[in-house]
């Protein structure tokens, strides 16, 4: 079944994005592993999630932690499903951002970006390294996510 966005609309209302926290101690130093061009596009996705949270109140409070050793941001009321997101070593030319498996997020996002976004399984969206960001279905999936429990009390 084909979603589409519902509360969250990518492009923030706000002529200039706030700026995120600083990083807490335990994600600072995960962060600072990573080569320069992971980190440069995971403090690009941490940065849209607080971007959307920011401009969409009934996101809540976004919290920071390391889950399974790996960044994740969780709404705070449970508005949304974690986003986990991280690279690896073992794929050093790429960057994941992980979702719930047992949404249906993944499926979302290879139905109506399949052709942009390359999505592994069910639980992840695997972003390349060596180009730009695609950066409006990326905002789209993570605002999904962050609204996805209000999502599915909405009225269909």
């Amino acid at each position: 079944m084909q979603q589409t966005p519902s509360t969250i609309d990518p492009v923030p209302p706000k002529p200039a994005p706030s700026q995120p926290p600083e990083l807490p101690a335990e994600l600072a130093a995960k962060f600072a592993g990573y080569p320069s061009n992971a980190y440069a596009a995971l403090m690009q996705i941490r940065g849209w999630i607080f971007d959307l949270a920011a401009d969409h109140p009934a996101i809540g409070e976004i919290t920071e932690t390391l889950k399974w050793g790996e960044p994740s941001w969780l709404t705070k009321p449970k508005a949304g499903t974690t986003i986990r997101a991280d690279w690896k070593p073992k794929a050093p030319d790429q960057v994941a951002i992980y979702f719930n498996c047992k949404t249906d997020l993944i499926d979302r996002a290879r139905s109506h970006f399949g052709d942009i976004l390359e999505c592994d399984g069910n639980r992840a969206i695997i972003i390349a390294l060596d180009r730009p960001l695609p950066k409006a279905p990326i905002q789209i999936c993570l605002g999904w996510a962050l609204s996805y429990h209000q999502d599915k009390k909405a009225p269909r």
